[in-house]
This record gives structure tokens, sequence and C-alpha cells, in this order.
């Protein structure tokens, strides 16, 4: 692929999502929301569709390789991001209510995932998977809560500082780190080859976490007491945090899960100083979300063909998958938050906002997908369903609002 092709496809890549997401801003959805619709919008559901030449000449076959792996650099940037945008202390002060509700939130839809994979494998399970990497990545597909896209929500919508905000976001922020400790072991089994087991693997990730825990958490602490009262961070300290950073990610992609896994607890062991980890956040947040983060929407997108759902068959399991989803995550989070004593409004928002999937669905999708594990159809099936539950979240908690004041 020519720099000259490369250099055009991010031009179009960052104007695409710039405008998507101001579009989808004026009418009450967060500009990710937007990022995701471009990236679709550039691949064979739109513009591939009418225009094969011209997508064939600016995206074609021969440079998927080299915008996967610049997408997979942004990823690990914006994992370690959100790892480090995690209240520890939000989660002490509201645990009982956010571990009920993110216990829930897992359990309930993971099963439901799971047995509707059963259902499904007949037509849809790829040759040579097996049933039970089908059903349990079916059950991480139903049970994952986009923690940015939340927080973003809560954020615009000024509730941070609610009842209803703190814990959906201590239980989403939970149910993030509980997903991806899941999503590890699903790729480890998935992965198992020879001495490359998942006992090997969970062996391994266990001594991994202990290392960060106990010495790269301390060994960070002390950088951060050293440089707490500076406005700037050195290149050279960034040096540093970028090589753990990147031995964390790996160390993770090494034992058989997933580099981002590595990512996402390098941001959770950096030191508790909101100022260092928001002088780090700044310095990479916009390369990240601005530069990086939208080669993954569009590579999501040159993968997700709306044609492929060409059957009234194939659109009634599309809206099963959708409420079995909406059934499974909504209906859990609900429930799980009125036996935590919640009120029956405070309930219905929290369960709306777990509901919100958007862009950490489709990291793990595209995982599955890169496994094998998801059939071309069933990935299409499943970004639908991630764009429906995260497109409903603002209009119905409009809705909600309208009838108790009792959710801000």
């Amino acid at each position: 692929m020519s720099l000259s092709i490369f250099l055009l496809q991010l031009i179009i890549i960052i104007i695409a999502s710039r405008l998507a997401g101001i579009a989808v801003k004026r009418i009450g959805q967060p500009v990710v929301m937007g990022e995701i619709i471009a990236g679709i919008a550039l691949g064979p559901s739109l513009f591939g569709h009418f225009f094969p030449a011209a997508s064939d000449t600016i995206f074609p076959a021969s440079s998927l390789g080299n915008l996967q792996m610049l997408s997979q650099v942004g990823l690990i940037l914006f994992m370690f991001v959100i790892g480090m945008e995690l209240d520890l202390k939000l989660i002490k002060n509201k645990v009982r209510s956010a571990l009920i509700v993110s216990y829930a939130s897992i359990i309930i839809p993971f099963a439901m995932g799971m047995a509707l994979a059963w259902l499904l494998a007949g037509d849809f399970l790829p040759a040579g998977v097996p049933l039970y990497a089908f059903a349990l990545f079916m059950g991480i597909a139903m049970s994952i809560t986009a923690f940015p896209v939340l927080a973003r929500v809560i954020r615009e919508r000024a509730m941070s500082h609610t009842r209803v905000g703190i814990i959906s976001i201590t239980a989403a922020a939970l149910n993030d780190v509980m997903g991806w400790c899941l999503l590890a072991f699903v790729i480890a089994l998935s992965r198992a080859e020879g001495l490359h087991t998942p006992f090997y693997t969970l062996g391994g990730t266990l001594l991994y976490m202990a290392i960060m825990l106990f010495i790269v958490r301390p060994f960070l602490k002390r950088l951060a007491e050293r440089k707490v009262n500076l406005t700037i961070i050195r290149q050279s300290t960034m040096a540093v945090i970028f090589i753990i950073l990147l031995l964390s990610s790996l160390s993770c992609e090494l034992l058989g899960i997933h580099a981002l896994f590595g990512a996402f607890m390098t941001g959770i062991v950096m030191p508790l100083q909101w100022n260092f980890r928001k002088l780090i956040i700044d310095k990479i947040e916009d390369v990240a979300l601005v530069l990086l983060l939208p080669l993954f929407f569009v590579l999501t997108g040159l993968r997700t063909e709306i044609g492929l759902v060409n059957t009234s068959y194939l659109w009634s399991i599309c809206i099963l998958i959708t409420l079995v989803a909406i059934a499974g995550k909504f209906g859990g989070s609900y429930f799980a938050a009125r036996y935590a004593g919640e009120t029956k409004a405070d309930s219905l928002g929290i369960g709306i906002l777990m509901n919100t999937r958007g862009l950490m669905e489709l990291i793990i999708l595209n995982i599955g997908y890169d496994l094998g594990i998801l059939s071309p159809q069933v990935f299409t099936m499943l970004v639908i369903m991630a764009l429906a539950t995260t497109l409903m979240t603002n209009p119905v908690l409009n809705l909600l609002n309208r009838f108790s004041k009792k959710v801000a």
C-alpha cells in the first residue's frame, strides 16, 4: 500500500468521524455513536455498496492489515485511558448496591446469551469452533456495558452526582473489570493448544496480576510522588510509562489472553493521584481518540455488511438477539437495583444506563471475529444490537424523566 493511499484513508476517516459525531450530538447522542456510524457508513453497507470501485481504491484489501495494526495501538492507548479513569474510591463508597447490580448484570445476561447460542448453533456455529467457545462468547457479548460511553452519557446529562449516576458508573466499572477477566478466560480456552492450555494461561495470568499489583503499582506510586507537584510530565517519565504499558500488553498477548487486557490493567494500577493521571491522559487522549480510534470504527464498518442480514429469518434472529440483550441487561440491572433497595424510578434509570454497550461491545465483537468464533452474519447482527441498545439510552431516559422527577 502506498503512503498516499494511507494518508488519504486517515483524512477521510477523521473527517467522516468528526462530521458524524457533530451530527449525532445535535440529536442528543454521544459523539462516539457518530464515529461508530461513520465507520459502518464507510464500509460495504453504504459506501462500498453504492460505490464499490471507489471503495476498493480507497480501502483495498491489502491495506487492511496496516490499518488493523495501527488501530490496535489506538485501542491499547484507549484501554489504558479507560483503566485510569476508573475511580476506585467511588467503587468503595457505593460498593454494596453497585456490586449487586454489577453481578446481576453480568450473570443474568451471560446465562441468557449462552442459552441463545445453544439455540443458534445449528445455523450459525462456524465450522471447527467448539459450541462452548461460541456459547461463552455470546454470553460475554450479552453482558458487557460500555463504560466510556456510559460515562459520557452520565456526564452530558449532569448525572455524575446523582444516586442513579453514581451507582450506574460504579457498577459499569466493576462490570468492565469482571467482563475483561471473563473474556481473557474465554480467549484462553479458544486458543488452547498443547502446552498452551487454559491452566497455563490462568497460572500465568495470576502471576502477571501479582506482578502488576505488588511490583509495578508501588514503583509507579513512587514515580508519581516525585512528580506530584509538577504541572508537566517529562518525556523520560512518559517513556517509562509507555514501556510499562507495552510490556504489560505484550505479556497478556503472550499469555494467550489479549493485549487490551494488559493495557486496561496498566491503567488500573496507575497511581491514584488524579493530577498525575490527568497529565498522562491529556498527553495521549487526543491522539488515541481523534486519530487512531476512528481507524477501529472503520475496520469494524468494513467487516459489517448489513446486506448479509437479507432475509426475514435473519432479521427475526437479529431482533431476537437484540431483545435477549435488552431483557438480560436491563432486566437484570433493574431487578438487582430493586433488590438492593433502590426506588422503582431509580432502578429503571440504572437498568437503562447499564444497557448501554457501544464501543466496548465492538471491541469484544472484533476479538471474536478475529478468533473465528463469530461468523460474518452473527458479527453483523451483534453490531446492530450494539448500536440499537446504545442509541436507545438517551431517548428512553428522556421518556423516563417525563414520568418521574426522581431521575436527573
